[in-house]
């Protein structure tokens, strides 16, 4: 299985950061303006990611542990089909001001790696822009 670990600095609270990724509902929208065009419930657990390029992944929540910013998601359809998936991102402070930003994801199999490396260094690329700029 492939593991894609991506780390971004951002100039913000941890707090503030936790803020945005930390809602599973409307999360990478708010995160990802643009890169995400529409973020949408399809039940409790499960949301609707569509991105720019038209690409739609249908996600179900895992956990959500507010103690550890952490939260953890997995694509489990739409015009995204991997074998397996399960992603997560961990807020952590590095100071009052500066957050660190761990996305770790592993899919199946193996050959999606790139493409999916490639869209989380653009999709991280966007949140540190967006999260950097806020309050």
């Amino acid at each position: 299985m492939a593991s894609i670990v991506k780390e971004a600095l951002i100039e913000a609270s941890a707090d503030d950061v936790w803020a945005v990724i930390g809602d599973f509902a409307e999360g990478p929208t708010r995160i990802a303006p643009g890169y995400v065009v529409a973020t949408r419930l399809a039940a409790a657990d499960v949301r609707v990611v569509t991105f720019a390029d038209g690409v739609v992944a249908r996600e179900r929540l895992i956990a959500l542990d507010h103690a550890a910013r952490r939260i953890v998601w997995a694509v489990i359809g739409d015009t995204v089909r991997p074998a397996h998936d399960n992603a997560s991102f961990q807020v952590v402070a590095e100071s009052d001001t500066r957050t660190r930003l761990v996305w770790i994801h592993d899919v199946l199999p193996d050959e999606l790696a790139k493409s999916v490396a490639e869209a989380m260094d653009g999709g991280l690329a966007v949140i540190r822009e967006t999260l950097s700029t806020r309050g």
